[in-house]
This record gives structure tokens, sequence and C-alpha cells, in this order.
């Protein structure tokens, strides 16, 4: 008979990590993206990898397989204070990292992708390192996700904003300026990081919760991939093809047909509405700074269900309104000779400057 040699566990370890590398520079898309040959090569060899079991292996999920089995750290930065409780829920966690100053720093929030059904809050460490080296303190929470049932959109955006409440009550505490806060995120997490940019101030004076009387608002967002809306209806006109049908937008709102999700009763349509970013865009949010790397132009014939679900055609629409509204905004797409962290961080520090 003859021998077939195995290939060791290390060097299989190596080729997986050695595949991820090539993606960390690519920041669209946590989520369910347009397939790519070589993750799903990775994924017929690694199957463990696909952590929602959707069949498609994102660049996400073989980021954080691979530092699993690493056993590390994806950060390389030790939080000054980890998985701290900001709610009730086993998810309402964040680590914070303060930024060395002798005056209080302002505050990015990172918010992880996933289609609000997977991610982590390990960040990319040189962005990271960026914020701190720049004086910026930084946290990255986590959030519920999403069961078709009793987790439903809005709730994980408002895990999102009960965060910014529950930092902004540590202000003095964690040397935090109060004043200057950021949100940023890639797919799921564009679109909480921009809920809670548009969304009225969710502050309640009133409350016996302290936390609960701290305000919502922000004073600029950042997003990779963002989501404009959620609603299905305006998803397929805005898109086109099946992005619409991505499982994540029929689970977001516990639907199990097409017919259900483009019908929806009046109670339904009002969760699209809440659950969408750009319904609560007024005239006094902040400023946007967005990017987007999916394919342009019209889906083809035979598009899978979500594809296009990043597609810039969701920036467009924020521009169009943002623009509309004279509120400042950056829309970047396929940044191939740009670094949009570095200029996403810079357009953070413009907005931060602006605040009296």
């Amino acid at each position: 008979m003859m021998h077939i040699p195995t290939v060791p566990f290390g060097l299989r370890i190596l080729v997986l990590c050695s595949a991820v590398l090539l993606f960390q520079s690519v920041w669209a898309a946590d989520e369910k993206p347009q397939a790519d040959e070589r993750l799903q090569k990775l994924l017929k060899r690694f199957p463990a990898a696909d952590k929602n079991k959707d069949g498609t292996l994102t660049r996400a999920e073989a980021i954080e397989y691979r530092n699993n089995i690493r056993g590390v750290n994806g950060n390389g930065v030790k939080p000054t204070l980890g998985d701290m409780k900001y709610g009730d829920h086993a998810r309402n966690v964040l680590d914070f990292y303060q930024a060395k100053s002798d005056q209080p720093t302002p505050l990015v929030i990172y918010i992880h992708g996933g289609g609000f059904v997977g991610g982590s809050k390990r960040m990319n460490p040189r962005q990271l390192q960026k914020f701190l080296d720049a004086g910026i303190s930084v946290a990255a929470i986590h959030y519920r996700f999403i069961n078709g049932k009793d987790i439903l959109l809005p709730e994980p955006q408002r895990d999102g904003a009960r965060a910014v409440q529950f930092l902004r009550s540590k202000a003095k505490e964690w040397n935090i300026d109060p004043k200057r806060v950021a949100c940023y995120g890639g797919s799921a997490g564009a679109g909480i990081s921009m809920w809670i940019g548009f969304h009225d101030d969710l502050a309640d004076p009133k409350s016996d919760d302290p936390v609960e009387r701290e305000s919502t608002r922000i004073q600029a967002i950042g997003t990779f991939g963002g989501q404009s809306t959620y609603d299905p209806i305006k998803i397929k006109a805005l898109i086109g093809g099946r992005a619409w049908e991505h499982p994540s937008i029929f689970k977001a709102y516990g639907v199990e047909t097409a017919e259900e999700a483009l019908h929806p009763t009046p109670e339904q349509q009002k969760r699209y509405n809440e659950s969408s970013a750009i319904t609560h865009l007024t005239k006094e949010d902040p400023p946007l700074y967005m990017v987007y790397s999916e394919a342009d132009g019209p889906l083809p014939e035979n598009a899978r269900p979500g594809q296009g679900i990043h597609h810039p055609n969701f920036g467009r629409d924020l521009v169009k309104k943002m623009n509309e509204l004279q509120i400042e905004n950056v829309f970047v797409y396929k940044p191939k000779d740009r670094d949009p962290h570095r200029e996403m961080l810079e357009f953070f520090q413009k907005q931060f400057a602006k605040v009296e």
C-alpha cells in the first residue's frame, strides 16, 4: 500500500495563519461578504473556523479562529480593564484601554461586526496602538446577538447606546472627556455606530439608574461596509438582487419567509424603522467617515441570498441625505492607495477639536 504522508498540525496552523494575514488589511465585511476563493479553500480544510455555520468563511471568522488556535489575545495590548460589565446580559461587557495623559482623553468605542450573530471585541492591534499613541482612550464592546425570538433588532443597538452611557458614567474615574466620544465598526458594528450617532438622545434624567441618566450622543462616527438601513423592503430597492434575503435580516425580525419580510405588519414596519440608522438622521447629527470595498454596480442574476449586503449604494444613500442636511461626511470606495484607518483617526481628531 502506498504511504501517504500526513501534514503535521503545526504546519497546518502555519498555512492558515499565513493565509489569514493576507486579509488583515481589508476592513469591510465582518458580516457575510462576497465569497473569496482563498477563504473558501481554507474553509474546506478548517470547517471549525466557520463560527456561525453558515457555509461561508469570513475574514473575521478566519482571524478569530487563528487567534484561538494560537492561544493569543488578538490585540497584543492588554486592556487596562477587561470584561467590564455595562449591562445585565452576559454579553454586556467591554474592554477599556486607557491612553496615558494628565488631561481627560477623548474616547473611541469599537463595535465589532458579524451579522449580529457572531464576532468579537478583539481589535486590530495596530489600529488600537495608533489611537493610544494619539492620546485617545479606546473601549471595545460585546453586545447581545439576535436569536429570531426574544432578542431582535434594535436590541444590539440599544446595548451599544448603553455602553456609551456606561463609559460616560466612568469619565472622572477613567480619565475620559465625556464631550469627545466617537464610535466605529464594520458591518453590523457600523450599523450600531450609526444608530447611536443618529438616534435621539436616550438619556433619562429621572432614572434611578445613574448610567441611564448619561447622554448617548456622540461627536463622530466611522464605518466600514455599513448598512444605512435594515429594512428589507428598502434594501431590495436600494441594492437589488437578493441582498435583502441575508439570513441575519430574517433572523433580526423573527421572520421566516420572503412574504413575511416584504409584507410586514404595521408593528413589524415600526421595528424596521426603529432599527435602521438613516430613519433617525437629522441635521443635528455627527459627521460620518465611511469606507466601502464590496463590488459596485448591479448584482448578477445568479446572486446569492445576502450578496451585496455591504454594497457602496448604502454609503451613497447616506451621502445624499447627509448632504441635504449639510452634515459633514466622507465616502471612500476601494481605498487601494489610501490608509482609511489613519484617515479615520484624523477625522475623529478633527471632530474632537471642534468641541468646546
